[in-house]
């Protein structure tokens, strides 16, 4: 290679580098929490979702594969940067986050009685919010030395219902590990039985009335469709319009889990990205299958009135590029809880990941926050 391309890729080099230093401490002053380390595996995981999204690739070779039977041995989470992030994709990244914390000049306002209601309610949902039992950062002693036992044990570990997780499963959930299949399909599984089990309406955790598809649905949805993916037959024995709340992990390109759920209680087409990606696409196909769905049962189509896509801005993000599985399978568990807010971020989710690993040994979600 001659001297001057040398040169030439030292130089870009160094440029990403500076950038990626400046898009950090930015994100630092603006409420990122995470290390450095963390930052630079969220931003290459950026990139590579966008190549994807933008051109519908296959994954790149160098990103899990989540479906992968067995996650690489021994290799490290701490990404160096791939020329996936090149600086123009930094300098997006850096002028799109500047432009969301910049605030429109103030207009004269005088509140009306309906608005002074609003802020009322609010001013009592923070207070409700700051009322509420934090996550703990460890479990309880007892339960933490269980869950190093389940990470020493070999072979099958548990079973619910038709699902199961070994040991290769389970350690998808030590740290820094995408998730697979078995531990979502296994997570939801746990939330259907409880559904299943718990309809005393004066249970003081109200559970929903819950239907959890597994993660085979969306693709077999997505690429084949409605009557070519003989989906009627999914819900041969199921009445999903009796339901409170459908809900729906994701699998997007084999490259990042999200949530989905068709909210019956509130007329809504809900999605929940812990990346917070464009997720109109998820709309539109789920419409479609509710009124496929609607046809096939009930013989007319469905009726969309009053109906909303709900996509809410608060949605908890992800700081690092590993972590999507473990937001999903927090937000449909949430959800199938009747909650319309998320009481988790970033910092939870090592304890979450133990969490996880201490109720999928047991086959039941442990008490308390």
């Amino acid at each position: 290679m001659s001297q001057h391309k040398v040169k030439v890729q030292e130089d870009r080099k160094k440029d990403r580098e500076e950038l990626v230093q400046d898009f950090f401490h930015y994100k630092r002053s603006t409420g990122y929490t995470s290390d450095f380390d963390s930052f630079k595996s969220l931003i290459n995981y950026q990139a590579r979702l966008e190549i994807l999204e933008r051109h519908a690739l296959l994954p790149s070779p160098s990103l899990t594969d989540l479906r992968a039977k067995h996650p690489s041995p021994g290799r490290s989470r701490r990404h160096s940067f791939s020329d996936d992030v090149d600086p123009d994709f930094l300098e997006r990244a850096l002028r799109k986050a500047k432009k969301s914390f910049e605030l429109p000049p103030p207009k004269p306002f005088s509140p009306s009685h309906d608005r002074l209601r609003l802020s009322a309610r609010h001013r009592d949902e923070a207070i409700e919010k700051r009322l509420r039992p934090k996550l703990p950062k460890v479990l309880p002693p007892d339960a933490d030395t269980q869950v190093n036992t389940l990470l020493c044990k070999k072979g099958v570990i548990s079973k619910v219902a038709r699902e199961s997780v070994n040991d290769r499963d389970l350690s998808r959930l030590l740290p820094s590990q995408w998730l697979n299949d078995e531990i979502m399909n296994f997570y939801g599984a746990m939330i259907l039985t409880r559904s299943e089990s718990n309809r005393d309406p004066t249970a003081k955790r109200k559970i929903l009335d819950v239907h959890h598809f597994s993660t085979f649905f969306w693709p077999k949805l997505k690429n084949e469709g409605y009557e070519q993916g003989r989906l009627a037959k999914w819900t041969k024995k199921i009445d999903i319009f009796s339901k409170d709340i459908i809900l729906i992990p994701i699998n997007h390109n084999n490259s990042h889990w999200s949530g989905a759920a068709i909210n019956f209680r509130r007329k809504r087409i809900e999605s929940y990205d812990s990346m917070n990606l464009d997720r109109h696409q998820v709309f539109k196909v789920l419409r479609s299958y509710l009124d496929s769905e609607h046809r096939n049962k009930r013989k007319k189509p469905f009726d969309f009135t009053g109906w909303q896509n709900h996509n809410p801005e608060d949605t908890p993000q992800q700081e690092n590029g590993y972590d999507c599985g473990v937001f999903t399978c927090q937000f449909l568990e949430s959800l199938s809880r009747g909650e319309e807010e998320f009481h988790f971020s970033q910092r939870d989710m090592a304890y979450l990941r133990r969490r996880m690993i201490w109720e999928i040994g047991h086959a039941k979600f442990l008490d308390g926050p």
